[in-house]
């Protein structure tokens, strides 16, 4: 990772929190984009201690303009870009029957259009690399979670179009891993939205029995240095792609158990 250029999206908390850390202790230089400028500046502060390569741009990826400037940006001062990880996405816990539609489209606007935009400006410059770009998805993103239609939906489509761009690709040297890790400790379920749009609040589940982001973000960045497709960081989730081909009516059943054990769940 030394020298490598890396903007990572959603870099404020949870796993873009954690990305930006390792990275930068690997000699990276960072790109940090973020809604929020307060968490985004202080964590900037903290790596400039050991890691004068760094920048942020605040930036909302729902918005192309946005995601234009962020490129824009990296470019204007590192000249190049190596690895764009979009990580940035929020989550809902809802049954469809009871969401608004706004909180799908919100879903779908931050999650996948988020992850276009900053892909369809930065290309030019990873092709020119041979660089990567990395794609934070979800369990969700494979196997459809019951109250959680939104988030369900837009990561397949984060899925589908990263693997599309990958082939399209394939004689061009671009690396497109996608990442799939489960339920991880972070504020992702404390910023998920209800069916009304507005923010769940404390967490549903025990975030002490999760894999960590820290975690989650060493297995990341091996990965890129690897070049792999995909990453199934659970043991869960291997299981859960495996035999959903095989005996789905059963992982149907055994989700709804599990997923309807939650506190406040909406389903029983």
């Amino acid at each position: 990772m030394k020298n490598k250029v890396i903007i990572i999206t959603g870099a404020s908390s949870g796993i873009g929190k954690a990305l930006a850390f390792e990275a930068a202790r690997q000699g990276a230089k960072l790109v940090l984009a973020a809604r929020n400028e307060r968490h985004l500046r202080e964590i900037t502060n903290e790596i400039k201690s050991f890691n004068e390569n760094i920048i942020y741009c605040v930036t909302d990826v729902s918005k192309e303009s946005e995601c234009a400037n962020l490129i824009h940006n990296t470019i204007d001062t590192f000249g190049k870009i190596d690895i764009l990880i979009s990580n940035a996405g929020i989550s809902m816990r809802a049954l469809f029957i009871d969401t608004n539609l706004e909180v799908i489209r919100r879903l779908m606007d931050v999650n996948f259009w988020g992850t276009v935009y900053c892909t369809k400006y930065a290309l030019p410059y990873l092709m020119q690399t041979k660089g990567s770009i990395v794609g934070v998805s979800s369990t969700a993103g494979f196997i459809g979670l019951p109250g959680r239609t939104g988030y369900s939906a837009s990561k397949f489509a984060m899925q589908g179009f990263l693997e599309a761009l990958r082939i399209e690709n394939i004689k061009n040297g671009l690396h497109v891993l996608i990442a799939f890790p489960g339920f991880t400790s972070s504020n992702i379920r404390n910023t998920a939205l209800n069916g009304d749009g507005s923010p769940q609040g404390e967490s549903p589940r025990n975030e002490e029995k999760m894999m960590s982001a820290e975690k989650v973000a060493v297995i990341i960045l091996n990965g890129i240095k690897r070049r792999q497709r995909n990453l199934i960081l659970t043991f869960e989730g291997k299981f859960l792609r495996q035999f959903n081909r095989v005996i789905p009516n059963l992982i149907d059943k055994s989700i709804y158990k599990v997923m309807s054990k939650e506190p406040d769940s909406p389903f029983k």
